[in-house]
């Protein structure tokens, strides 16, 4: 099978895409994800490049209507940023965090009374 080429295939399954547990309201309409891959300067932003490799796909699989952009060695530090419908934006600061930790705080946000 051709799709399964590449490097770490698995995230082209529909099992592990439908598998990602993050669904946004409706409200959320662009999520920007800024990190940087340069070898100097990866050990705060290794938890945002692996959330880029591994959950993003998930994120836009869950969510087909987010535009989803990554930004990369723009940022000295990581962070993503919502933006919601009435041009109000959210902030993530996911210095030094791993993927794991990033979608369990989104999945709070999100889940949670005073999520966006």
């Amino acid at each position: 099978m051709p799709f399964m080429k590449g490097v770490a295939p698995i995230r082209r399954t529909t099992k592990y895409l439908s598998g990602g547990g993050l669904v946004f309201k409706e409200r959320v309409k662009i999520m920007t994800v800024n990190f940087n891959d340069n070898p100097n300067q990866t050990d705060n932003h290794k938890g945002a490049q692996d959330f880029v490799f591994w959950n993003i796909p998930q994120v836009q699989f869950k969510n087909p209507d987010v535009q989803i952009v990554t930004m990369r060695n723009m940022t000295p530090t990581p962070f993503i940023t919502c933006f919601l419908e009435d041009s109000s934006k959210v902030y993530f600061d996911v210095d030094a965090q791993s993927n794991k930790e990033i979608m369990n705080r989104q999945r709070e946000l999100e889940g949670g009374r005073n999520g966006f």
